[in-house]
């Protein structure tokens, strides 16, 4: 914190520091408003705005007519920090798990387990999976949606689907990393378009697309909570781009995965231009890591095409993945959930950004964060934080072109507990002091 730093925010960093320290222990309540800032020789209104800002670090809680209390425990100077795998955290229990296996085994179909299923899933699975994404704003026919294991999968059929007619694709200059390979897998070159805090500019898709009108492009694009920069298309956007699309007769392949509630006025590409978009979805982001299950809707006149490609993947959903979908759909477990998350992605992104105040808030509930910053600063941060033990993903993973202008680091925030954030924060804080050179190593104390 620098000297023109506000009393608050100075006593807010020295209350930090104790607390993660383990000078104070976790429970320990804190001084009074009046009692501390008397001590202190500052305004009440300063301890009320510290506490304040420590509250929204995690650090502490306020238990009403009691006081405030430290909330974390100090974490083992070499405690590893896993912020670099993209997923929610853990929602089911194991009471409610061992309660749906419990119920799961009065209720099973015997056959989910002693048949091949069909190629894009049983009718019923569909249907209640074209249930489910009318709540997200997705409205498609059981027949018109493919069951897959994964978002993944879906992407990779897409691809496969259309590459016989497309000669290269498009995308964003920093995208989802397993996209970026499967295209690199099937020999389609790509060509990346420059970015703001929407997405995709229409311009420079434009520019790519009349360049290049002898030929037909697959744009693949992630319009609501980008991944890695969390970038949400507004309608305009949005408009724009499927108007490019259907102009140049583009295919669209719309990443839809951390979709979680519908948004009319954010539609997705499948609404404005069906006639050439893939959708792919999954239940992975937002409901469990491990329910391996995704949809992919592409259209009307490629669902037939679509089959053999997802036969010979090989990939078939579990059984028992099938029938747990099934239940929590319907008994409402599926929609507490989502609904919980929800709930915990915002108490995390407020942490971000109370602990790094350079990161983006984003527009919607996922667990991944984006911090900008210059590009000769990100691989110093990711060093730095390797050496505070932060795993954080490396530079290169999701660029789509040698030197995006549009550079930072991504951090995960779903793979660790929420008592462990604040502590995880503080270490991706300091490396970005050390990376530009603000702070010395020797005043890092977790060295």
């Amino acid at each position: 914190m620098t000297g023109n730093a506000s009393p608050a925010e100075r006593l807010a960093d020295a209350v930090e520091n104790d607390i993660l320290s383990g000078k104070l222990k976790v429970d320990e309540r804190l001084p009074a408003h009046r009692d501390l800032a008397w001590r202190l020789k500052i305004g009440v209104g300063s301890v009320t705005r510290a506490y304040a800002i420590l509250e929204r670090r995690g650090l502490v809680c306020s238990v009403h007519g009691r006081g405030m209390f430290v909330a974390v425990q100090q974490e083992n100077p070499g405690t590893r920090f896993d912020l670099a795998t993209n997923m929610p955290p853990p929602m089911f229990s194991n009471r409610a798990l061992a309660s749906t296996l419990t119920r799961l085994a009065k209720q099973v179909d015997p056959d989910l387990f002693n048949v091949y299923p069909p190629v894009a899933g049983h009718l019923e699975h569909r249907r209640i999976m074209a249930h489910w994404l009318a709540g997200l704003g997705i409205d498609v026919r059981p027949e018109g949606l493919l069951l897959t294991s994964g978002a993944q999968q879906a992407l990779n059929v897409a691809l496969n689907v259309i590459r016989p007619s497309v000669t290269y694709a498009i995308t964003e200059e920093q995208t989802y990393p397993g996209m970026l390979e499967a295209m690199r897998q099937s020999r389609l070159p790509v060509r990346a378009t420059m970015m703001d805090a929407e997405g995709i500019l229409p311009a420079a898709l434009q520019d790519i697309l009349q360049r290049n009108r002898s030929e037909r492009a697959a744009v693949y694009l992630t319009p609501t909570m980008h991944n890695p920069t969390t970038a949400t298309m507004e309608l305009q956007r949005r408009q724009d781009i499927a108007s490019l699309c259907r102009k140049f007769d583009a295919l669209i392949i719309e990443d839809g995965v951390y979709v979680a509630e519908r948004n009319p006025s954010r539609p997705s590409f499948m609404e404005l231009a069906p006639e050439r978009t893939f959708h792919v979805c999954s239940l992975s982001k937002i409901l469990s890591p491990g329910l391996r299950i995704g949809a992919l809707v592409p259209p009307i006149c490629y669902v037939e095409k679509c089959l053999p490609a997802l036969l010979a993947s090989s990939l078939m959903i579990a059984p028992l993945s099938y029938a747990m979908m099934a239940q929590w759909m319907e008994d409402g477990t599926a929609e507490s959930v989502r609904n919980a998350l929800h709930r915990e992605a915002f108490r995390r992104q407020e942490l971000v950004v109370s602990n790094l105040p350079e990161a983006v808030k984003p527009l919607y509930h996922a667990f991944h964060v984006w911090v900008p910053m210059p590009i000769e600063q990100v691989a110093r941060v990711i060093e730095h934080a390797r050496h505070l033990g932060i795993s954080l993903p490396s530079m290169t993973s999701f660029q789509a072109v040698e030197a995006p202008l549009n550079t930072g680091v991504r951090l995960a925030l779903g793979n660790e507990p929420l008592r462990k954030l604040p502590e995880a924060l503080k270490r991706v804080r300091s490396a970005c002091l050390l990376a530009k050179g603000i702070v010395s190593r020797d005043t890092i104390s977790i060295y």
